[in-house]
């Protein structure tokens, strides 16, 4: 099949978090008859092993869920589809390359991972378990998760930690407000201060990095004629890889010092540039679109803290991920695999 067939083939199996069975299993009965196959749970691993250098692929099988974009479609020059971005071209490019006799028969033995929940919340992520699992992907010399890039390769990622910050104030009837103190408006000045808070850019190893933080929700009071006692939202912050966890937070809480509680949720970390590694060099110099920072999080940080070098690279769209109208144009789906089989094979 081309590269097409496949992308659709994939897009018109659904595997919406939590339902990844059927995409596993139909990759397994097409891959197990030209390569070896894991199963851990709801994902599986193939590759063949035969004492080369390893590269590893990394892709997730589970999307958001439907919203009007299925199955597949192609209209012009592009595919259409859930998923066809975020990451089901990634995904084809990955069994191409399994399928490969110029991968196959190159300099490097190639194992690709496709697991499951990655879309659902982080300690739920089927690649931990897989990670715990499978002893020999610790070998690999370099990791590429395949997350949509636009064919850029997009180094480091970011760490995100979400806090829950509360203002407390006095209740009392809303026709004597003067009895009472109003949470919500408490926070005011604040709040104000948070919406006129820019992006700043950080600058590691010659990458743009942004530092962000974000109220992403908010609730407070009870009734419509109470003065609210408290009011609660939740800051997200991301990070750069110039820092640990630890400082992130520290630095999180001098901006939330104004509130009258701080209880960090959850956390993330950064992952670093792998500097110095030969494999990404030669990644560089295969065809890449940029050299760029990961602003986002992503499973290279997993990867990281097992001691494996990883790096974000995709054909999908960026900018298209999540959406109803969600697709991938056709040259950036044969773009992305003509950058990787350069790679794999020189």
């Amino acid at each position: 099949m081309s590269l097409v067939d496949d992308l659709c083939w994939l897009v018109d199996i659904p595997s919406v978090t939590g339902d990844e069975r059927g995409l596993r299993d139909a990759i397994s009965d097409r891959l197990s008859r030209s390569v070896d196959i894991e199963i851990v749970g709801e994902s599986l691993v193939a590759g063949r092993r035969t004492g080369k250098p390893r590269i590893d692929l990394y892709g997730h099988l589970d999307t958001v869920p439907e919203n009007g974009n299925l199955p597949s479609r192609l209209q012009g020059d592009r595919v259409h589809g859930l998923g066809t971005s975020d990451m089901k071209a990634g995904l084809a490019v990955m069994l191409t390359a399994l399928e490969s006799p110029a991968v196959t028969e190159g300099p490097y033995d190639v194992v690709a991972v496709f697991y499951d929940r990655e879309e659902g919340p982080a300690d739920e992520n089927g690649l931990e378990d897989v990670l715990d699992r499978v002893d020999h992907l610790g070998d690999a010399e370099l990791a590429l998760v395949m997350e949509p890039t636009d064919n850029e390769l997009q180094l480091g990622c970011q760490g995100t930690i979400n806090a829950a910050v509360r203002f407390d104030g006095e209740a009392a009837h809303s026709a004597r407000p003067w009895l009472g103190e109003n949470a919500v408006t408490k926070a005011g000045e604040w709040l104000a201060a948070m919406h006129g808070r820019a992006a700043r850019d950080v600058i590691v190893e010659g990458l743009t990095f942004k530092e962000t933080f974000v109220v992403t929700t908010a609730a407070g009071g009870v009734a419509r004629n109470v003065i609210p006692d408290s009011f609660a939202v939740n800051v997200n912050h991301r990070y750069p890889p110039d820092r640990s966890p630890e400082e992130a937070e520290r630095t999180l809480a001098e901006v939330c010092r104004a509130a009258d509680g701080f209880t960090v949720v959850d956390s993330a970390p950064a992952a670093p540039i792998p500097s110095g590694n030969p494999h990404v060099e030669r990644l560089e110099s295969s065809g890449v679109a940029a050299v760029t920072a990961k602003t986002a999080w992503t499973d290279v940080a997993r990867l990281a803290q097992r001691g494996l070098p990883a790096v974000n690279f995709g054909p999908g769209e960026v900018a298209l991920a999540h959406r109803a109208d969600e697709s991938v144009s056709i040259e950036a789906l044969e773009r992305g695999w003509a950058i990787l089989q350069r790679f794999l094979t020189s």
